[in-house]
């Protein structure tokens, strides 16, 4: 059950206090009066009114005086100014102060139905920005309470990525030790190779983990930190100086930088490991970013078998580069000019995550 609006008439005159208190009173409002403006600033402290009509003309202090006073108080109510009909100059300076609305006091009739009209346009006015702030309220809170998850999201891909970056990490050193010890030549080539591959997943997570964004990888610092986790993966020494490589800036999301870092892991091994049988040959690595392509290129100037389709070994490394490839909805290219072996995969770069950059 709705209760009436609780209306504080301010008013010297009582007359006028006891006609209004009736009108209003017929008119759904509950009504309480004060004779000055400091006894009508005393009652709207106590709380509990929701508008008030003021009077300009009080002993004491004028109306315009008390308005700044009310407009101080904790959520103060509404302010309707009741002042002479000819002075619309005070009416102007009230609305300045901070009332609401104004009415001018005549008693031909006119008087009541139009303070009732402001009344209740000032009341309404309230709901409404009350209803305004509280929306508001709750959009700040709803904007915190996201972000406060998308917070606690990102730690926990972030955690989850610095726990899968460990496991993967210690999966390569158990591959590696295997390699090591193992006296067959051909068994450490197949354990290199499946190193690398765990290393092209494992670099994805480190570089999320230790990133800000868990959404995005630099290709550019990914291949590059995969590069060098690879040039120690031939035969367990340093091939620093056999790899070469120039990598344009490329935000990319992470499954597809896993896809990138597979294909080009596949490329450089057996760039390394088939494509100078006398050894000492360089391996070159280029990304190139150009009306929105990416292309990744892996050449050497080898025997020209070494990598792409005719790569000498299993045809698995093939097989993981055609199927990443369609993946990406990549094309790959040979250049069957170039002395040695050049393969470049071409794909889309992922313009929304670099127009977020």
């Amino acid at each position: 059950m709705t209760r009436n609006p609780v209306v504080l008439y301010v008013d010297d005159d009582p007359g006028i206090c006891r006609l209004a208190e009736k009108d209003l009173a017929r008119h759904g409002f509950d009504v309480e009066t004060a004779t000055d403006g400091l006894a009508g600033l005393a009652r709207a402290a106590e709380g509990g009114i929701d508008i008030i009509a003021l009077d300009h003309h009080m002993p004491g202090h004028t109306g315009l005086e008390i308005i700044p006073k009310i407009r101080a108080l904790p959520d103060p109510p509404p302010i309707v100014y009741v002042t002479g009909e000819a002075e619309g100059r005070i009416a102007v300076a009230a609305l300045k102060a901070g009332a609401d609305d104004y009415v001018i006091k005549e008693l031909t009739g006119e008087f009541f139905p139009l303070l009732r009209a402001a009344l209740i346009s000032a009341l309404n006015a309230r709901a409404l920005q009350r209803a305004r702030d509280e929306a508001e309220a709750e959009i700040h809170a709803a904007r915190d309470r996201f972000e406060a998850l998308a917070e606690e999201r990102a730690l926990l891909i972030r955690e989850m990525n610095h726990r899968v970056g460990n496991s993967l990490q210690l999966v390569a050193s158990l591959l590696n030790m295997q390699a090591s010890a193992h006296p067959d030549p051909a068994v450490k080539s197949v354990l290199a190779t499946a190193i690398g591959r765990v290393m092209a997943v494992s670099q994805v997570h480190r570089r999320l983990y230790t990133s800000d964004d868990v959404h995005t990888v630099e290709l550019d610092l990914y291949l590059g930190g995969l590069i060098e986790d690879l040039s120690r993966a031939v035969d367990g020494e340093a091939q620093d100086e056999r790899i070469v490589f120039s990598i344009d800036r490329a935000p990319t999301r992470p499954d597809r930088a896993i896809a990138i870092g597979v294909i080009m892991t596949e490329l450089v091994l057996n760039a390394l490991k088939y494509a100078y049988p006398e050894g000492g040959g360089a391996v070159r690595v280029q990304g190139r970013v150009a009306d929105g392509q990416f292309a990744l290129t892996v050449e050497d100037d080898g025997v020209g078998s070494a990598v792409g389709v005719k790569a000498v070994g299993t045809g698995l490394g093939r097989r993981i580069i055609q199927a990443l490839a369609t993946k990406l909805d990549a094309e790959i290219e040979h250049d069957a000019r170039h002395r040695g072996t050049r393969v470049t995969i071409r794909f889309a770069t992922d313009e929304d995550v670099a127009n977020s950059h």
